[in-house]
């Protein structure tokens, strides 16, 4: 048997962990929608003019350059619809994360399952992206997504047992059942 001291340590380390990586979603919410924003106001072919002249010194010196050839290749095919599908998508995403975020510090608890299934749709949509690009950042985040999908997972339940304790607790002091 588990003693609750133990219970507590760990309840407390979760909580601590499911903290630290909802903020981590709520800056990358952040960061979306400021890029959201950024992508807004410049217009597409501003963006493409820079990306061009920020490549242009690291491939005068290495033609291959991976960075810099991918930034070209994005500068060159980049249509208008997809500039626009980008800004809309990074505006959505980001609101709706930043949104589930700031509910899930409050711990209201409609917010646990609603974040569960709106990152594991995010992760899922991801992984098809990363299946494309072979992004490590992308990559990264992915993994990022499923540890908070965890934690928030964990967290619900916790809080849903202390809840369902003080219910229980209730009762017995009022003398229902």
């Amino acid at each position: 048997m588990r003693s609750g001291r133990s219970t507590d340590k760990r309840q407390r380390v979760v909580g601590q962990a499911f903290d630290v990586g909802v903020v981590l979603k709520g800056i990358d919410g952040i960061l979306e929608i400021l890029g959201g924003l950024f992508l807004l106001i410049v217009p597409l072919s501003d963006l493409r003019r820079f990306l061009i002249w920020v490549t242009g010194h690291e491939l005068s010196e290495d033609k291959k350059d991976f960075i810099a050839t991918h930034l070209v290749h994005l500068a060159n095919t980049l249509s208008v619809r997809a500039f626009q599908l980008t800004i809309a998508y990074l505006l959505i995403h980001g609101l709706v994360k930043v949104f589930l975020v700031v509910m899930l510090l409050r711990r209201r608890l409609w917010a646990y399952p609603t974040a569960i299934a709106v990152f594991t749709a995010f992760g899922v949509y991801q992984v098809y992206q990363y299946s494309y690009s072979r992004s490590l950042f992308l990559l990264a985040l992915t993994v990022l997504d499923v540890a908070v999908i965890v934690l928030t997972a964990w967290e619900w339940r916790i809080l849903v047992g202390r809840a369902q304790e003080e219910a229980g607790g209730m009762e017995a002091r009022d003398g229902t059942t």
